[in-house]
């Protein structure tokens, strides 16, 4: 364990660049592995979930190394095995505590002649597997599952996998991503229902690289997905955008910190992942974009943002989906605004790395703010700008192993009387090895 007591640190002042987008950084090794031919990555997260996805590709066959050094931390190249010629793995995966991982990872070698064992920590391994065995198990696939459809466990792929059309019960980027992925080595066509938009990247990037994939909107904004299998994809030249789910951190807290003007550079705005600024805009939030731009088929901006008066809003639930990791540093903005904030419709967030619903509302709690915990969202009570009181001195936030948990509550610290005292930070490092370092920075 590595507690740490985070404390206000006076105004936020400066320009940052925070790591690539976690999503776009997973897929681009994926697909780089199984293009034939040289991917070239700059500006990858080199996150431990992210590091793991290489060590996958690697033991299934790709070439995945990274070169040089530089301000984005060089450059990775990926020599790929072509789609269909992953190889049998010597040795379980162990995907640490990346689900995206596991989940899209699961997809690619259910279509594959191959059987793989996936293990993973303590906190992955409580995460249910169950909506991606599903409709892998109708293109053919075969799982022995821990129970409950938990890791450890072993998927053997089917050849050849079944095309299947397959509506979402949930709105998942995961299970989407792993029946598309699937679909690549899969005969004929195959089709993703989603009622509810998610998070693109996959969709953006398979295309990208080659992929025949369509996709479909009806009139009721439900997306029909479809992908042509026995693909062969193309290798590409990626430079990874600023991942919009590690920019949150800084936006909440440059917003909530008196005196605070942060310019935070490079950050994707793909619509499907950029609720959080829609969101903190109707809370009052001064979030500019600069230098607007598109970058590998992604939207990319500089924000500009500034401290504000938030207050407190009813946040719609149809925007969940293109928010769902930045709840719970919304939580925390919403705890220094006037008034109250309602969110629902996060059901989602009781299986994530923690329940985050319980584990913010004890967290938040514990460090002074009025919440409400609902079953479905947190009814949020706040201090209209004045600092939080903070933990107390024989006090630790738990954060489950949980990284957003982690950050949320240090940005919380900031905007707190005593500072909030963090049970452990090495979670972090799943996503975001330079969050602290990064934060001291701003604080001058």
């Amino acid at each position: 364990m590595r507690p740490r007591r985070f404390l206000p640190a006076g105004p936020l002042k400066g320009r940052i660049r925070v790591p690539g987008d976690k999503s776009i950084s997973h897929r681009s090794i994926m697909l780089g592995a199984l293009a034939v031919g040289e991917t070239r990555v700059t500006g990858l997260l080199e996150g431990e979930d992210v590091l793991a996805t290489a060590a996958a590709m690697r033991a299934m066959g790709a070439t995945v190394e990274r070169v040089g050094a530089g301000e984005s931390g060089g450059e990775w190249r990926v020599s790929g095995v072509g789609v269909g010629a992953l190889l049998q793995p010597e040795g379980p995966l162990d995907m640490g505590n990346s689900g995206t991982s596991t989940r899209l990872l699961m997809g690619l070698v259910a279509s594959h002649p191959i059987a793989v064992s996936f293990t993973g920590d303590a906190s992955l391994s409580k995460r249910p597997m169950g909506r991606v065995i599903d409709p892998l198990s109708e293109m053919g696939a075969s799982f022995e599952a821990s129970e409950g459809g938990r890791l450890p466990l072993i998927v053997r792929g089917a050849t050849p996998a079944v095309p299947i059309t397959y509506r979402l019960p949930v709105a998942s980027a995961q299970v989407k991503s792993a029946i598309l992925l699937a679909g690549l080595n899969t005969p004929g066509e195959t089709t993703v229902i989603e009622p509810v938009p998610t998070r693109d990247h996959s969709e953006r990037m398979l295309k990208g690289f080659g992929a025949d994939l369509t996709v479909t909107v009806e009139a009721d904004g439900t997306r029909i997905i479809t992908i042509k299998g026995e693909a062969e994809l193309k290798p590409q030249v990626i430079d990874v955008p600023g991942d919009p789910s590690s920019a949150a951190f800084f936006i909440v807290a440059a917003l909530v910190t008196p005196g605070s003007e942060v310019v935070i550079e490079n950050v994707g705005l793909n619509p499907t992942r950029a609720g959080l600024v829609e969101v903190l805009r109707q809370m009052g939030g001064q979030i500019e974009f600069l230098s607007e731009r598109e970058v590998g088929g992604e939207p990319v901006a500089d924000l500009l943002v500034r401290h504000s008066a938030l207050k407190g809003i009813t946040v719609d639930p149809a925007i969940a989906p293109a928010m769902i990791d930045e709840f719970p540093v919304l939580f925390v903005a919403a705890s220094l605004a006037e008034g109250v904030t309602v969110t629902s419709g996060l059901d989602e967030l009781r299986v994530k790395e923690s329940d985050r619903l319980a584990a913010m509302a004890a967290a938040l709690t514990l460090a002074g703010a009025a919440i409400e915990e609902r079953e479905d969202g947190l009814v949020i009570t706040g201090t209209g700008g004045a600092p939080l009181p903070g933990t107390a001195a024989d006090a630790q936030v738990t954060t489950h192993l949980d990284h957003r948990i982690a950050m949320s509550m240090a940005v919380a610290g900031l905007v707190s009387s005593g500072g909030v005292e963090v049970d452990d930070t090495r979670p972090i490092a799943t996503s975001f090895p330079n969050f602290e370092a990064l934060l001291a920075s701003l604080a001058g």
